[in-house]
């Protein structure tokens, strides 16, 4: 059994989940600050590629980053290289398909955070870059974790954005997704439900982690013994 596609397929939901995770913060906690008619709109943009299937953010990637599109044509002009049909590829198709995911749950965290402690850290003098990752961060990192490990699952079983982009070659784009379907077109049906089953017990093992993070919070906030009110 080729173990390749489980690794290109954790290389590709890894880097894409760094580049989520960041994105994410930053655009929840700019559009978090907005005002409320700006809000609804913002987040139709932002939000746009989780209810668009897969495939047609595929295709708008193809048009944008294939040999005669915009960013494609730069490419090739500078570095003599192509994004397309790459496993580089995948990794933009992977952001931009699990970004809202990161996007809403830290945005939800964020604006659930009591306001009065940021106002107590400015008020002692701190500076916001201070308040940001020593009050607001920390206060939220059940939304942050919850988010991250829910780009990361999402990522790792992402087939329509990520075949359209990157194509299926063994050895070279093959993802657990792309080569399970792959194998079904071949009728191999064998080696199929083994990927099928590697892809079972990683989804469970990702909601399994959720799960303890959830416990570990309430344990943390409500210690053994404390009454929960």
């Amino acid at each position: 059994m080729d173990w390749f596609p489980l690794y290109n397929s954790l290389r590709i939901a890894l880097i894409s989940t760094v580049f989520t995770f960041f994105l994410g913060i930053f655009a929840a906690w700019c559009v978090a600050k907005l005002p409320s008619s700006f809000k609804g709109l913002l987040d139709c943009v932002l939000t746009l590629s989780l209810v668009l299937p897969p495939t047609v953010v595929g295709f708008f990637l193809l048009k944008l980053l294939g040999p005669k599109g915009p960013v494609g044509q730069l490419i090739t002009a500078w570095w003599d290289t192509k994004l397309t049909m790459t496993w580089q590829a995948s990794i933009f198709a992977v952001t931009i398909v699990t970004f809202p995911l990161m996007y809403r749950t830290v945005r939800g965290a964020f604006e659930s955070f009591d306001k009065n402690l940021l106002y107590a850290g400015k008020t002692l003098g701190r500076s916001n870059a201070w308040v940001f990752w020593r009050v607001l961060m920390p206060g939220c990192r059940q939304g942050l974790m919850a988010g991250t490990v829910l780009a990361f699952a999402r990522g790792l079983g992402e087939y329509g954005a990520t075949s359209m982009v990157s194509g299926y070659t063994p050895g070279r784009t093959a993802t657990i997704s792309t080569t399970v379907y792959q194998l079904w077109r071949e009728g191999n049906d064998a080696l199929a439900y083994q990927w099928v089953g590697v892809n079972l017990l990683i989804s469970f093992a990702v909601l399994l982690a959720i799960n303890l993070l959830e416990r570990r919070e309430k344990t943390v906030k409500w210690p053994a013994g404390s009454p929960e009110v």
